[in-house]
């Protein structure tokens, strides 16, 4: 599904942990880190494909997240020329994605690859909250960086709620 401009509807997800750590998933047999993500498909809302892309990509249910906040507007990004499918109708010059910021509730031993036609990850790592903007593909970085921007202060608060009591 392509809009008129050319741009695929997708759903990014950042998964934090209970230290504040993100999920950095390496696609499968490359060197490229990224967050889940993926389109979202006819008549499919944005939260149904976040859930149906969690449980495909990095094999969690609904249960094991909670959704703490949504980018409020699309953020686009377009392909490099060399990843443009020129021959496809019509043509997608890059995605329009909404990002979803969840907590994993529990193990993060749940976590597995197995659970889509066809795995796009093989390797996971826990990341700070800033690193992935630096450490994405080069045309994703701008999507990245506002990503985080937005939904900073609901990150910032669930740190603030995990802190130890000082004394």
């Amino acid at each position: 599904m392509i809009d008129t401009d050319g741009y695929r509807p997708n759903v990014g997800l950042i998964i934090c942990n209970d230290a504040g750590k993100l999920l950095w998933a390496k696609r499968i047999g490359q060197e490229a880190w990224q967050f889940p993500q993926g389109g979202i498909q006819r008549h499919e809302s944005p939260e149904a494909a976040m859930l149906r892309e969690l449980n495909e990509e990095v094999g969690l249910e609904p249960t094991d997240v909670t959704i703490l906040a949504r980018t409020t507007d699309w953020l686009h990004y377009k392909l490099p020329p060399h990843l443009v499918r020129h021959k496809s109708n019509p043509v997608c010059i890059g995605q329009k994605q909404l990002w979803f910021l969840l907590r994993l509730m529990g193990d993060s031993a749940k976590i597995r690859f197995d659970r889509g036609y066809k795995p796009e990850f093989d390797d996971i790592r826990w990341i700070d909250y800033w690193t992935a903007a630096d450490e994405v593909v080069a045309f994703k970085r701008e999507v990245y960086r506002r990503a985080l921007q937005e939904l900073e202060t609901t990150y910032q608060r669930l740190l603030e709620l995990n802190a130890p009591p000082t004394n």
